[in-house]
């Protein structure tokens, strides 16, 4: 069977699909990215927040579409979607064959060759109402386990653990993902070396906590332990960690970023806001306080460090007051790089029983609020780093013009972040995965403009 698939939501998301691409391949199935080719198209969907489950359904209608105007026999739904509202989606949509939620990843083969009948269409618009009451996911893939990388062939995510413990107000990620579970740092490395050996410069270390890795197994300070051991892979330049904890950042994980010269000095940290009140509602183990005391350890121990974080805005309760707390936060903290995200009023979250009492307009107000601070903060960075001579990982042609390049500096995450725009080059010679040393001459934006240093 010729195989599609479609993956939306996060990198963690994209390892699950990675692996259903390698179970379908090593089954003896034809893999394509040409949906009106597939006979079998997969659509591994996110259901984080209201924006994604929207994107997710529009998704697979339109995937649905290529039964009759495709090669399609078979649509199969996965991901988290299909785990949050498994009979809603085949009882509203037809055209769905397959659905496979976040423990059953494996299943992917059997969804293949057999298709699974559904039925039954009310015909009215799908709403999003219940949960399933059946047993949280348990399923963590291993170093044994087939993929097939789906990002470009220089970077690679390795998730190190599945699930969370924690039970923030707003999230309904331990729902999907079931509990925190790590797996062993054997797997992990056995891993990280293969794909290493397949080419990969920079290794992406990812989990739900990925500062919270080994805690579950009993095992002290299992991630800079894993850190060092990573640093010693021949072949792997940047090894970069995504979404790390407050209360779990260890000082002998900050010591073995400083020690590895491997390991990026980036730590992309999700605070979510800098009131106590709003992190009080939102059961976060944290206080402003308690942040400004641990961004300044971890400058401290980790000179150079680039910091990047996430907040939302919009939480029910939340007022100018803790909206102008969050912006004198970053404005203090002068973090690297920042992310916004409007609240979204999730059932199955503890915070669905509360009021969705801003209105959409005044969310959207107060992401604009911060994000304007972060701009003249990131704009003053640049200006500082005008003539600074830096290395930076090249990923390819830029999508503006066919002679200018993209890549990044190791302070840089692909996809989440900015970028460096290398220009007055020969795009011939750099190729995706190549380290450049480039002279920062410019800035565009959040990006930088660069030159080639002869």
């Amino acid at each position: 069977m010729k195989v599609g698939l479609i993956s939306l939501g996060c990198p963690k998301n994209l390892v699950d699909s990675e692996v259903m691409l390698g179970l379908a391949r090593e089954a003896g199935h034809e893999l394509t990215q040409d949906p009106s080719q597939a006979e079998v198209l997969v659509v591994n969907t996110c259901a984080f927040i209201d924006g994604a489950k929207r994107e997710s359904i529009d998704t697979i209608l339109e995937m649905a579409q290529h039964k009759d105007t495709g090669a399609c026999k078979t649509l199969i739904v996965a991901g988290c979607l299909a785990e949050r509202y498994r009979d809603e989606l085949k009882k509203e949509i037809p055209e769905i064959d397959a659905v496979i939620g976040t423990g059953e990843v494996p299943q992917i083969v059997e969804a293949i060759g057999g298709r699974t009948a559904v039925s039954g269409n009310s015909g009215a618009p799908l709403t999003f109402y219940r949960r399933r009451a059946t047993p949280p996911p348990t399923y963590l893939y291993d170093a044994d386990t087939p993929r097939q990388l789906a990002t470009p062939k220089h970077y690679a995510y390795l998730k190190i653990a599945e699930g969370c413990d924690y039970t923030c107000a707003f999230c309904i990620i331990p729902t999907l993902r079931g509990s925190y579970r790590s797996r062993s740092a054997d797997s992990i490395l056995r891993e990280a070396r293969a794909l290493a050996a397949r080419g990969v410069k920079e290794l992406l270390l990812i989990s739900q906590d990925t500062t919270f890795y080994g805690i579950d197994r009993g095992e002290r300070d299992a991630l800079a332990r894993l850190l060092r051991e990573l640093n010693t892979i021949d072949g792997l330049s940047w090894i970069r960690l995504l979404y790390l904890y407050p209360t779990t950042i260890t000082d002998e994980t900050l010591a073995a970023m400083a020690d590895c010269d491997n390991v990026c000095k980036y730590i992309d940290l999700p605070l979510q806001h800098a009131s106590n009140r709003v992190l009080k509602r939102m059961k976060r183990p944290g206080t402003r306080q308690g942040y400004d005391r641990l961004l300044a350890r971890i400058r401290q121990r980790v000179p150079g460090v680039a910091l990047r974080t996430t907040f939302i805005v919009g939480f029910p309760g939340e007022t100018d007051a803790d909206v102008e707390e969050l912006s004198a936060f970053v404005r203090d903290q002068t973090f690297d790089h920042v992310g916004i995200f409007t609240y979204s009023h999730e059932e199955g979250t503890t915070a669905f029983a509360m009021p969705d009492d801003v209105p959409a307009r005044e969310k959207r107000a107060r992401r604009r609020l911060i994000m304007s601070e972060q701009r003249r903060i990131v704009a003053a960075r640049q200006r500082a780093r005008i003539g600074e001579r830096a290395q930076i990982l090249v990923d390819g042609p830029s999508a503006d013009h066919e002679l200018v390049l993209r890549g990044r500096l190791s302070t840089q995450a692909p996809e989440i972040d900015a970028s460096v725009v290398l220009t007055e080059c020969d795009p011939s010679a750099f190729r995706p995965g190549d380290f450049a040393e480039v002279s920062l001459v410019g800035a565009r934006d959040y990006d930088f403009i660069a030159r080639p240093v002869l």
